[in-house]
């Protein structure tokens, strides 16, 4: 276990940007080996992008939230976990940025996008009712970070059914994006066994630079006062979501508006079992030391996803400065998230 308490305020800082840039990095090359998976396995962008993006891209707040928890720290953990899900879903309004053929909840409106959103804001729902109700525990875990994965495995079916047998689709229209492949065809493609490898590989690297992203979170509480709070769902949560806004990017300017929702609503989903492992790792309920201000956070996060899913039904092509109506009010939510923090 790497110790930085002893550590200047100077390593330490470099420690975590070094570590969010290897993020950075690592994730933007998975989305291209997401992006093929996808392809080889037949799931499709939406799918892919919870399971295989979401979920890899997600490991290294995993870690964070894990460390975090067992070394005491369970408003880092928390933090780490809430503020990963408003700064992801602002990611989505920034990703809308870069693609000018109109408002991204528009062209990427889908029924397996849809309920990707409301399988999110059911599982945020469960800690946060946990949240303000009595610590009770079995063998130290909270019956809550139980039902979290199952629900979330039974989401992840019912997506699968969903894409198989839809029952309602958007209407189509100039705008509208299917999803659309990347894989390289013709004897230069890579072969499963070496998409595997390389997809491991990343999220490996990923994971090692979550771990190191926790110890910094924690030199820094302890080195320029800030709450555990502050720098786990500000700096800790933005760091470990930066694989998020790079994959979201690099796949609306190839095209792939499908996969940049998947990633975003998908690895938000699989973000809320952080606080499932934390609990696991924490001594006692990690939900009774959510704070006032981690619910707010939670509540934001419930929010903003649900103005996304409004927008995906609403389908406006128009926006201001190349942005959606509803991407500007996402971004909007998570400044006043942020300035709620640093104001408790």
């Amino acid at each position: 276990m790497i110790d930085l308490a002893n550590a200047s305020l100077l390593l330490v800082a470099a420690v975590f940007a070094v570590s969010a840039l290897c993020i950075g990095i690592a994730g933007w090359r998975l989305s291209g080996v997401a992006d093929q998976l996808a392809d080889r396995t037949g799931m499709g962008e939406i799918v892919a992008g919870a399971l295989f993006v979401g979920a890899a891209t997600s490991l290294p707040g995993a870690i964070t939230s894990v460390t975090t928890a067992l070394q005491d720290a369970p408003g880092l953990a928390v933090g780490n976990a809430l503020g990963g899900l408003t700064a992801q879903t602002a990611f989505i309004a920034v990703a809308d940025l870069f693609y000018r053929r109109a408002n991204l909840e528009h062209a990427a409106a889908s029924v397996t996008g849809l309920a990707q959103g409301v399988l999110l804001v059911a599982l945020l729902s469960v800690p946060l009712i946990a949240s303000v109700q009595p610590p009770v525990t079995i063998w130290g875990i909270h019956p809550a970070s139980l039902l979290i994965p199952v629900g979330y495995g039974m989401g992840l079916r019912l997506l699968t059914r969903i894409k198989e047998e839809p029952m309602w689709s958007a209407v189509q229209t100039d705008e509208t994006r299917e999803e659309i492949s990347e894989t390289e065809d013709g004897e230069d493609a890579p072969s499963d066994r070496s998409l595997w490898l390389r997809f491991f590989l990343y999220a490996g690297v990923t994971a090692a630079a979550g771990y190191l992203i926790g110890e910094a979170s924690i030199a820094l509480v302890q080195k320029t006062g800030l709450s555990e709070s502050a720098v786990g769902t500000v700096f800790a949560a933005v760091a470990n979501s930066l694989p998020e806004l790079i994959t979201a990017i690099a796949a609306v300017r190839i095209g792939a508006v499908n996969l940049a929702v998947g990633d975003v609503i998908g690895g938000n989903a699989f973000e809320v079992m952080f606080l499932c492992v934390a609990d696991f790792a924490y001594d006692g309920s990690i939900y009774e030391a959510m704070t006032d201000g981690d619910r707010t956070t939670g509540l934001i996060a419930m929010l903003m996803t649900t103005v996304l899913l409004l927008g995906m039904l609403r389908r406006e092509k128009a926006g201001i400065a190349r942005i959606g109506f509803e991407s500007a009010f996402v971004l909007c939510l998570y400044a006043v998230s942020v300035g709620l923090i640093f104001l408790r």
